[in-house]
């Protein structure tokens, strides 16, 4: 199934096996071959494609697979077009059956769709025309793509920037005249927080865990918890959290995730795996929130730092021994300043990003939908009408159905040049 595409264009992949071992429990396909996924959440991913050329000309592959044999005179690739149209795949995701999470399209419906057929010379127009025009869609769609790592490494480096002086170094005039400090000496509290034995209430004061701690800024709409109030000032007085502390998980992967505590509530609480940093005169919460999303200390302590396979764990007085570079609360206020106004310049292009990435999203299913509207590529009135076509594809069905069929026992005694038995079988 991962060899099988999600893009119109995408060209399907194979690794080699022995036939004895594939022949059996498997979907045959040759090349040319309009191969479907059918079963959820592929299906509606899309995975689709053509067959490619295949060594012996025969092929295999997983049993979720649906596999369209067109007769002569139907381009694979108007087929495989009209089966990646969003129209078909709604009307088919919605004719599913089967249990959640094992849903299949049934050949019911792949059998009895009907497919607005283009005179042969057309359908090839159109299919060379997709073949031209997505190609430019997907140099743009991967160009969009390098854009984001791009505004990632800007935000990067403008809190490294900050951080270092370099960013205010016009504003000061000189070599930066800072202390570095620790944690806890610079800030009024550091400190993790616990799980109520209790358990939780229906209200009370806010319970943040690391999921509520999203893109850097505390987002408590997602599986909110509350704990009593009693419970907040006796079980777990000492990690109470208030507006302005500055939360960092200590917990992970991933680390390193930092927020700023709003004012939405008076009083909050944390679990173990955040500590908080709460700012003293000396120090912002906007400096303090810089330092840490830059992540200097996160490093500074990776390298010692003990935990289980695939977790990474900080401790309390690691977070206590963090170093934080410390200007001039002046400085500290003008470095702030500059950063909020790069970051929304950077908010700026990622909006736009996201604009242009949503509309090159759209362009693939509206020239698959503009194609079969007739409304592509020109229409050309010497082409062989359509119906002709039919009449010959009626006249090959009927030929195929009165044409004996080899028994299945003798369909592989070719062992060296295999023959597929699915290639004696009536097409789908």
């Amino acid at each position: 199934m991962q060899y099988l595409g999600t893009r119109y264009r995408h060209r399907m992949a194979f690794e080699q096996k022995p036939w004895g071992e594939i022949k059996k429990a498997y979907v045959h396909f040759q090349p040319r071959d309009v191969i479907v996924a059918k079963v959820t959440p592929c299906f509606e991913n899309g995975k689709a494609g053509v067959a490619p050329p295949l060594p012996n000309n025969i092929g295999a592959g997983s049993s979720e697979f649906c596999v369209f044999r067109p007769f002569q005179g139907i381009d694979g690739r108007y087929l495989l077009a009209w089966l990646s149209t969003e129209d078909f795949r709604r009307r088919a995701t919605v004719a599913m059956t089967g249990s959640v999470g094992l849903k299949r399209v049934p050949k019911e419906v792949f059998l009895t769709e009907e497919i607005p057929l283009a005179p042969k010379q057309e359908q090839r127009r159109i299919a060379d025309k997709l073949d031209t025009v997505l190609a430019h869609v997907d140099a743009v769609n991967e160009r969009l793509a390098r854009v984001a790592p791009l505004l990632k490494r800007l935000r990067q480096s403008v809190l490294a920037a900050a951080t270092s002086g370099r960013l205010t170094e016009d504003w000061r005039e000189g070599a930066p005249d800072w202390k570095i400090l620790r944690a806890d000496e610079i800030c009024e509290k550091v400190q993790s927080g616990g799980t109520p034995k209790a358990g939780f209430s229906e209200n009370g004061v806010p319970f943040l865990k690391v999921y509520n701690i999203v893109d850097q800024k505390v987002d408590f709409h997602y599986r909110p918890q509350y704990v009593a109030d009693v419970v907040n000032s006796s079980e777990l007085r000492k990690s109470q959290v208030k507006p302005g502390d500055v939360l960092m998980n200590i917990v992970g992967p991933p680390l390193g995730k930092v927020a700023i505590v709003p004012s939405t509530y008076d009083a909050w609480n944390i679990n173990q795996a955040i500590t908080l940093f709460r700012p003293s005169e000396a120090i912002s919460a906007q400096w303090i929130y810089a330092v840490l999303c830059e992540g200097a200390p996160i490093r500074a302590v990776l390298s010692s730092t003990k935990g289980s396979v695939g977790q990474v764990n900080i401790s309390l007085s690691q977070c206590r021994a963090f170093d934080f570079p410390v200007p001039s609360t002046e400085e500290q206020t003008e470095i702030v300043r500059r950063v909020e106004l790069l970051f929304a310049y950077a908010d700026r292009l990622e909006a736009r990003l996201q604009s242009a990435q949503t509309a090159a999203n759209r362009l693939t299913p509206a020239l698959l939908a503009k194609a079969f509207r007739g409304e592509l590529v020109p229409q050309d009135p010497d082409d062989e009408p359509a119906a002709e076509l039919l009449r010959r594809l009626a006249e090959s069905r009927s030929s195929l159905a009165a044409k004996p069929r080899k028994p299945r026992n003798t369909a592989y005694k070719n062992t060296q040049n295999p023959a597929p038995q699915s290639a004696q079988e009536k097409p789908l």
